[in-house]
């Protein structure tokens, strides 16, 4: 019996239940690979049925506002995945008739699908034999051939694709897909690998030479740039001043608040300063002394590093630009980052 074989017999045994799983329909198994980038099956469930719940067509994903999409996204991060859903949803709902392409040469050129959420969606849907690689494949097949070289180079991507196509059951590419990275899921796990429960262990030439730990092998990341955000809350008794982040940076489409950015620490003058000029009508009653909150938070390949201020304010609050003045009691209708969500959440605005 064959590594193949051996792999989907474990899967049909050991497998999770998992609603995409039980179905064809490649909208679905879109939804859920787009969902399931970057983020743990475990967190990713809730936010599958609220989309399939709210959007159970294509045909009324499309019609959303981009809004309320970043809205029902919030929580998950990484949210240009929700706007290229919203973009590939509008161009598959007018430009195909709604009819989602059903080969990988054409699923991949959809906005948000890379080679592996094509090969994700064809095999899946469409039984197309076109093997995937992601993360749990890099590393079961790292450690099954003991492969040094790194899987996030140029010589890597190439290697472990073709291993991956060698393996693959062209007859059952779905079945096979779904068991290799369920196995690097459930079994070749980063950290303390079930290498005992493993149905092909005997196979495994990094378990049979001692270097499991040291596969995969990744060249380092680049170092995390810092970048210093000093947000001023802008209320009064009623409103607070939101501000929609619209150019091509962090958390494009999302709400946050007025803000100075840079090195050099803001200051209750610079911030009084700040608001002044962005809503001369607005009287500033007080500002804090120093911040009311610090967060450090984490993005993919910077560290935020930011302090929040309390201005309370009376006279005339102003809609200009992209500031809006929303009323505290309808917040949570509107998409903030986790980072202001946490703000909110600990200043019992939510």
């Amino acid at each position: 019996m064959d590594v193949s074989e051996k792999l989907i017999l474990w899967y049909l045994e050991q497998k999770r239940d998992l609603p995409w799983r039980k179905t064809k329909d490649p909208y679905k198994i879109w939804l859920s690979e787009i969902i399931l980038q970057q983020t743990r099956v475990e967190q990713g469930l809730d936010y599958y049925h609220k989309f399939v719940n709210t959007y159970p067509t294509i045909g009324l994903l499309a019609a959303a506002d981009e809004e309320e999409i970043l809205k029902n996204w919030q929580g998950l991060g990484y949210y240009s995945r929700a706007r290229n859903l919203h973009t590939t949803a509008k161009y598959i709902h007018s430009k195909l008739k709604g009819k989602f392409p059903n080969r990988y040469e054409e699923i991949i050129k959809l906005k948000g699908v890379g080679p592996y959420t094509a090969a994700a969606i064809a095999s899946f849907a469409f039984m197309e034999a076109k093997a995937v690689v992601d993360g749990n494949v890099y590393r079961f097949l790292s450690r099954l051939f003991d492969i040094e070289t790194p899987i996030n180079s140029a010589d890597g991507i190439k290697i472990f694709q073709a291993i991956a196509n060698d393996l693959l059951d062209k007859k059952k590419p779905d079945l096979f897909n779904q068991s290799i990275m369920e196995i690097g899921a459930l079994i070749c796990t980063p950290k303390n690998p079930k290498c005992l429960l493993c149905p092909i262990q005997s196979k495994c030439l990094a378990f049979e030479k001692g270097t499991i730990t040291k596969r995969p092998v990744k060249i380092k990341k680049l170092k995390q740039t810092i970048r210093k955000i000093d947000y001023v809350v802008v209320e009064n008794e009623d409103e607070i001043v939101m501000r929609k982040r619209e150019a091509k940076d962090i958390w494009q489409g999302l709400y946050d608040f007025a803000s100075i950015e840079g090195k050099d620490s803001a200051n209750p003058e610079s911030l009084h300063d700040l608001i002044k000029s962005t809503f001369p009508k607005t009287e500033v009653d007080s500002i804090s002394s120093g911040p009311v909150k610090e967060y450090t938070h984490l993005l993919s390949h910077r560290k935020i590093e930011a302090r929040f201020w309390k201005a309370e304010v009376s006279g005339v609050l102003e809609e200009k630009g992209a500031y809006k003045v929303v009323a505290k009691k309808e917040i949570k209708k509107y998409a903030v980052p986790r980072l202001i969500h946490r703000y909110l959440e600990e200043t019992g605005l939510v």
